[in-house]
């Protein structure tokens, strides 16, 4: 098994560039780190409720 090399890496970004399109593609990363960020941000929300009232 194992990591995977670079071959492998060449053939997954083909796959996605069929798939999605290039032009496409910077608006599902766009997408994707936004999800990412409100996720985070929920968690730090989460977190500050947790935290004592002193």
């Amino acid at each position: 098994m194992g990591s995977f090399s670079l071959f492998h890496w060449a053939i997954v970004l083909l796959v996605v560039l069929l798939l999605f399109g290039a032009g496409k593609l910077p608006a599902v990363m766009g997408d994707f780190a936004k999800g990412i960020k409100s996720f985070k941000a929920g968690l730090k929300e989460e977190d500050e409720e947790r935290k004592p009232i002193a």
